[in-house]
């Protein structure tokens, strides 16, 4: 069985470290993953809050809306999991961080160079008054979320974008939406700058995200994986530890 002193070992044998992270790594924050018990799909239906669906009804943004408020109110904080990342690149060991998640924790955390592969909960953007094809077509208007949450408290139901009328949507990547290509870039510079990557607390289950950990292995690159239960692409890592990311990281 791998031990965490192996993962210690591990991590020491390179130089620099592109961390990769899914939800696992913030529901010690007390923020459930899509899938467990109180997760955000056991309570809400993904088929009804996709892209295309979110941009014909008003009906749809009002339960996202409502949705993105249960999430904002678990006021959850970075763990130590977070604050470890944070730290390896602050002290140069690595890059940075390439995230699924949209929960903003590793920026508070004071990670820097993060690649948010699905966007931010944190900030509104305009998708424009009539996008298809599951790409936004907005007019670059952003704002936090609070604008949104202000605005419906105020009596505005549907809220519109104040710049050219479009329709309001959380920054984030929807089902049937296109990936944005910015933090897509960001991602790929940091696995050019590293010779490693850790996987914390993702499921590796999805696409195209759980891709870069594959291009990571197909390089020659290391592979480290921490998750609570085994993954697709454990044959691929070099060292695999099951357990809490907080518990084990908690001061590396």
């Amino acid at each position: 069985m791998v031990t965490e002193e192996d993962l210690g070992a591990w991590l020491a044998e390179h130089q620099s470290v592109v961390v990769f992270t899914g939800a696992g790594i913030s529901t010690e924050s007390g923020i459930p993953d899509f899938r467990s018990p109180g997760g955000v799909w056991t309570k809400y239906d993904p088929r009804e809050l996709t892209f295309q669906r979110y941009v014909a009804s008003a009906d749809v943004r009002a339960r996202s809306w409502k949705m993105r408020r249960e999430f904002f109110a678990a006021g959850a904080k970075p763990n130590p999991a977070h604050e470890a990342v944070a730290r390896w690149e602050r002290d140069g060991r690595s890059p940075g961080v390439i995230t699924q998640n949209i929960d903003g924790l590793h920026a508070a955390a004071g990670s820097r160079s993060v690649a948010r592969l699905h966007g931010t909960a944190a900030e509104v953007m305009c998708v424009g008054a009539a996008p298809v094809g599951g790409q936004p077509v907005g007019c670059g208007w952003r704002e936090d979320t609070r604008w949104a949450f202000d605005a419906i408290d105020a009596g505005t139901a549907d809220p519109m974008c104040p710049s050219c009328g479009g329709l309001i949507k959380s920054a984030t990547v929807s089902f049937g939406q296109m990936m944005f290509p910015e933090p897509i870039e960001l991602a790929e510079q940091m696995i050019e700058e590293a010779d490693a990557m850790l996987v914390i607390g993702s499921s590796l289950s999805v696409y195209p995200a759980a891709g870069f950990p594959e291009i990571a292995a197909a390089r020659g690159m290391g592979l480290g994986i921490i998750n609570a239960e085994p993954t697709p692409l454990d044959h691929l890592a070099d060292v695999v530890v099951h357990g809490r990311a907080g518990e084990i990281l908690a001061g590396r």
